[in-house]
């Protein structure tokens, strides 16, 4: 497998906001989505292990995914869940400016996600309140 280059190893705890002139830990950024950055300073935090060790753990994680995934094989969390991929056929699409024009739409593949039999459990229970 190629290496990969990382971008940058610079990890702060805070962050610099400029409309704000305030200065805000990333854990209290949270936003609609869990972004691989909070992962990384929430295990290092936990762990009280260093930021760019846990982000290079994450990233090879995720490489070696990507690469079973590519290669055709599924991965499986038991519990949490299963990668695989699959084909999606061939289909007749319409531009919908203009919808007398027909656009024919290529095979392609794309992985689907199959949550696990303890993930659909937590899903089903109500979230946890939000700390202050």
């Amino acid at each position: 497998m190629p290496e990969k280059l990382f971008l940058s190893y610079a990890f702060q705890v805070e962050k610099f906001d400029m409309d704000t002139n305030d200065t805000k830990t990333a854990e209290t950024q949270v936003g609609a989505a869990l972004t691989k950055r909070e992962l990384v300073v929430r295990i290092a935090h936990e762990m009280g292990m260093n930021q760019q060790e846990v982000h290079e753990v994450i990233q090879r994680t995720l490489d070696y995914i990507t690469e079973a995934l590519q290669t055709g094989k599924h991965v499986e969390f038991r519990d949490f869940g299963v990668f695989q991929v699959t084909l999606r056929k061939s289909r007749i699409g319409r531009n919908p400016n203009k919808p007398a024009d027909v656009v024919r739409i290529p095979p392609r593949k794309v992985v689907k996600f199959k949550p696990g039999r303890l993930m659909k459990q937590i899903m089903l229970e109500p979230a946890p309140a939000a700390q202050a």
